[in-house]
């Protein structure tokens, strides 16, 4: 559709933060004087000197990381309005992908108003179909959305014909914003109307699927006898836009996959590549959205903005996918849990956008249909390449699917006339969503979203990245998505295990960047940011060593950091980047509880949810275990963004794991501090120069602090509290580290 000579669709603006530059700079010279110092200007190594160097060597490498990531800044500028200058007729059509996977951790009223809000997309709706995939087969997901669809035949219009701006009718009704408040007596009869239609769909989802009359008979009678990991396929049309008119309503179609218990569905990735296949039977168009069920449109126009960046000259030869950043809404004041990523996204996110490309964050992420079937850069506009048998071997048995595959590569867009009738294609499409039609083809490894990882995104965007694709951030104006944050410890602290776990996944596999970066077309800096996101699995390691030195450290009374001048270069290095962190979270608009938050949950977070990562891939590549997909539970938050709740930021517990590390380093620094304080440290056993300095105890100390939440769980009831085993478990291993650290004084 790009016209070389007409105006770009979009401009990458590069920036500088000169201030930064600077101040990464001199803590990276700090670091490595810290690591000369313990190097040449010691003479007698120990066993704790020699730990705190390989614990720094690592802290360096990953600020070089983190520094290479964000010393080139940019954002992208998109026209949509120049888009627009060509007839409608020719923007080309986009699937729209929505991921649920149990009606439990996700309801299905979030999962509906996400539909909503894609079904009244500001786009050609002739252009538009919307493929929901559940892959915990609720026959109450399916009757959500098809209560949904006839709710949306009064949305939709609504939302066109007043120009609304969030499309999610939960958000649109309880934003003060969005109250009716117009003198339009037409408006507010209409919003009214509106308001109890929704409110009386709400009524009909949020029940006990028990309660709802005939929801296994009629349509619904293929749930019958069925299980969430042992079903056939499923594929229904809610909603067929049989007219294909501009103004109606996009096609619906539920598509639950096969399963069978004991056989691999590789998580979210093998649910994606069904849809993938399902889609490009029936619609096969040429760019795919993917989001998850709780993010929803916040801006309408959002596709236009995608667009702007995929059909511009040079984004169709060079640009893989449009990523959207994770934003989200009823966010708890002051950020307590440390997971809205609002400092990660405006520096780091800006950083990715100067290099190769921003990572792919699973969700809200506008793909080039080609490139996932395996396309190279260098193969764009020749066509298709591949013989019959050897699409076969990648794609399947399906002549119809391979057929699309075909008019994929040769870049023929089905033409409303041309269009296959939707339901005539559902029998040919559960073929596609069979469990078995993966054996032995290229989906998983060649084409489509990449097994052999829990985090599927990154690892999928890697291999587009490693064929020398770029990636591009998306950031229109007002902000493209919306979601729901993860509220409490649990959920918070399942969702960063599983991330950390996936990153290692990828390092560990054939696709890990090194080999990307000498074998492929990975770029050296690209390459390093891939490390920063990789290093979520291996920081924790050298975090926790480093903790529990401290404690070490005042157990046996002896030192691990300078006590001479050279103490001077860690201070230098923890004040200035704690200040000048302060002054990010301040010039973006961000408390200073904000920040301390983050500080803390910093600590936290990778101490528990990165450590057992770690812990888990050692298991897996020792062939003990193997890795689990944990569902991320999505909570409703409350109707305005600042609840007063006095519990809402509270943390919480539970019995898993997760939460064995930071109690077991917390009641460390307790017994490590205790020894100090009633004198029971081993005396004479070292000169002075070598003994526990106030340095090691005020480390210990801010550890403490840092871990408050943990030390009010100890003494806390119910979910506010640490479960009792949990803290047995702890008490033990303390002991057992005590034990061990008199020993090494003995010897």
């Amino acid at each position: 559709m790009a016209n070389p000579n007409s105006l770009p669709l979009y401009e990458k603006i590069w920036y500088k933060h000169n201030y930064k530059r600077v101040l990464d700079s001199l803590i990276l010279i700090l670091l490595l004087l810290l690591l000369s110092y313990r190097i040449i200007f010691v003479n007698n190594y120990s066993f704790t000197w020699f730990v705190a160097l390989i614990c720094e060597i690592w802290f360096t490498l990953s600020w070089i990381f983190t520094m290479s990531t964000q010393w080139s800044p940019a954002f992208n500028k998109t026209y949509p309005d120049r888009l627009l200058q060509s007839s409608v007729q020719e923007l080309p059509p986009v699937d729209l992908f929505v991921t649920t996977a149990d009606d439990k951790l996700e309801p299905p009223i979030i999962t509906i108003n996400t539909v909503l809000s894609l079904l009244a997309l500001d786009y050609p709706s002739h252009k538009l179909a919307c493929y929901v995939s559940d892959d915990g087969c609720s026959p109450l997901i399916f009757y959500a959305l098809h209560e949904a669809s006839k709710f949306a035949i009064h949305w939709v219009p609504f939302c066109k014909k007043y120009n609304v701006q969030i499309r999610a009718p939960f958000r649109y009704f309880c934003d003060e914003d969005n109250k009716c408040m117009t003198n339009n007596e037409e408006f507010r009869q209409e919003w009214s109307r509106m308001k109890d239609m929704y409110d009386n769909l709400s009524r009909k989802i949020d029940v006990d699927p028990n309660s709802i009359p005939n929801l296994l008979q009629g349509e619904y009678t293929v749930f019958s006898n069925t299980h969430r990991t042992d079903h056939p396929a499923i594929i229904k049309v809610i909603w067929e836009n049989k007219e294909m008119v501009e103004d109606g309503l996009p096609h619906l179609i539920y598509i639950s996959r096969e399963k069978r218990p004991k056989q691999p569905h590789h998580f979210k990735a093998g649910a994606m590549n069904v849809l993938t296949r399902v889609s490009g039977l029936i619609t096969n168009a040429p760019f795919i959205l993917n989001v998850d069920c709780d993010m929803f449109v916040n801006n309408p126009k959002t596709v236009l903005h995608a667009m702007s960046i995929l059909l511009d000259s040079k984004g169709e030869k060079e640009v893989a996918f449009a990523q959207c950043p994770q934003q989200f809404y009823a966010t708890l004041k002051d950020d307590p849990f440390g997971n809205q990523l609002t400092i990660l996204y405006k520096y780091l996110g800006a950083g990715l956008a100067g290099l190769q490309g921003i990572f792919y964050g699973g969700t809200n992420c506008f793909h080039r249909r080609k490139v996932i079937y395996g396309l190279f850069p260098d193969d764009v506009g020749k066509g298709n390449k591949l013989s019959d048998e050897e699409l076969k071997q990648k794609f399947g048995a399906s002549k119809q699917l391979r057929k699309s595959v075909v008019d994929t590569f040769e870049g023929k867009i089905y033409a409303p006339s041309d269009v296959i009738i939707v339901t005539k294609a559902v029998e040919e499409a559960n073929q596609v969503a069979g469990y078995g039609y993966e054996y032995r083809t290229g989906w998983g490894k060649q084409v489509g979203w990449m097994y052999g990882s829990i985090t599927e995104d990154v690892h999928t965007g890697l291999t587009m990245h490693e064929k020398g694709w770029r990636s591009e951030l998306c950031t229109p104006d007002p902000i493209a998505f919306r979601g729901c944050a993860p509220i409490g410890g649990p959920t918070s602290m399942s969702q960063q295990k599983r991330w950390a776990t996936g990153m290692l996944e990828i390092f560990f596999g054939k696709h890990c960047p090194i080999f990307g970066t000498i074998f492929g077309k990975l770029s050296f800096r690209q390459f390093l940011a891939y490390m920063w996101i990789i290093n979520w699995g291996f920081n924790p390691v050298a975090q926790v060593c480093y903790a529990s030195l401290t404690a070490y450290c005042i157990i046996t009374n002896s030192n691990f950091l300078p006590k001479d001048w050279g103490i001077y270069i860690p201070t230098a290095v923890v004040v200035i980047y704690k200040i000048y962190n302060l002054y990010e979270y301040l010039d973006s608009g961000m408390s200073i509880r904000a920040w301390w938050n983050n500080q803390r949950m910093s600590i936290i977070t990778p101490m528990n949810a990165g450590f057992c990562g770690f812990i888990t891939i050692l298991l897996k590549l020792l062939g003990i275990s193997d890795t689990v997909f944990d569902i991320t539970k999505k909570d409703i938050p409350p109707s305005n963004d600042d609840t007063h709740d006095k519990n809402a930021g509270r943390h919480t517990f539970d019995e898993s794991l997760v939460f064995l590390p930071g109690t077991t380093i917390l009641l460390l620094q307790l017994t490590a501090i205790f020894i100090k304080l009633f004198g029971f440290q081993p005396q004479g056993v070292l000169s002075g120069n070598y003994e526990c300095g106030m340095a090691e105890i005020l480390c210990s100390v801010y550890v403490i602090i840092c871990y408050w939440p943990f030390l009010k769980g100890l003494f806390g009831t119910g979910k506010y509290g640490i479960p009792l085993t949990t803290i047995c478990k702890g008490g033990i291993l303390t002991c057992l580290f005590v034990c061990l650290c008199r020993k090494t004084v003995s010897v």
